[in-house]
């Protein structure tokens, strides 16, 4: 029988990428691939040729039960994503459930993900945190952040630089407009920044400075 092997890429900077899962990538029968032009691009960089088959959101539940056969097949498969680890926010959790559930060793490589440096670099405490992605856009969207009111753990959300200040609006109106906040952005690329402050400060910076980007939102819990 073969393997899955989780193989994070770059959420920025191609230097992110480690040895091992350049190794990895070269080595595998098939890599799964988010999007096969994005990953095309970073495939070439590290010269890279193995077959690549597309595995997104929309055709995920279609494809898994052929990658399954084909790792049973004795096939190695490497899954990766458009940039950081699969399956945070990303394809993936379907795939390795059903890798799981048929015996089949599942192996995730150490590697980039967008929360964990904006969430050290906040200088919100980190010893507990509560990770909620993307929120609904619509339905459930304030019942969530109403279940969040009491939440003691520092809270970290992935969002649009279209909606950030929509967001954070939401936020204030929540959590009180004097929560402290920290906004990151292009992680880990040329532009890197993050804003510091209360939710007050941080509103009044975004409406003043278009906020561009991949964002990631870590946000203090009660009391904190």
């Amino acid at each position: 029988m073969g393997k899955l092997y989780v193989v994070p890429t770059p959420v920025g900077n191609l230097e992110d990428m480690t040895f091992r899962a350049i190794r990895t990538l070269k080595e595998a029968d098939l890599i799964l691939a988010e999007d096969t032009r994005t990953s095309g691009i970073l495939l070439k960089h590290f010269d890279i040729k193995n077959a690549m088959q597309s595995h997104h959101k929309f055709n995920e539940h279609k494809t898994v039960e052929s990658v399954v056969n084909r790792i049973k097949a004795g096939e190695t498969v490497a899954l990766i994503s458009d940039a950081g680890t699969p399956g945070i926010s990303d394809p993936g959790f379907l795939v390795v459930r059903e890798c799981v559930r048929n015996g089949i060793e599942v192996q995730c490589l150490p590697g980039a993900t967008a929360f964990v440096p904006a969430l050290v670099a906040s200088g919100l405490p980190n010893e507990k945190f509560c990770f909620e992605g993307f929120l609904p856009q619509k339905k459930g969207r304030m019942t969530r952040l109403k279940a969040l009111a009491e939440e003691h753990r520092t809270m970290i959300f992935y969002e649009s630089p279209y909606r950030l200040v929509k967001t954070l609006g939401q936020f204030a109106e929540t959590f009180g407009s004097d929560r402290q906040v920290s906004v990151s952005r292009e992680i880990s690329k040329i532009h890197e920044e993050a804003v510091r402050g209360t939710l007050e400060e941080v509103i009044a910076h975004f409406i003043e400075v278009e906020p561009r980007g991949e964002i990631v939102i870590v946000l203090a819990g009660i009391n904190d």
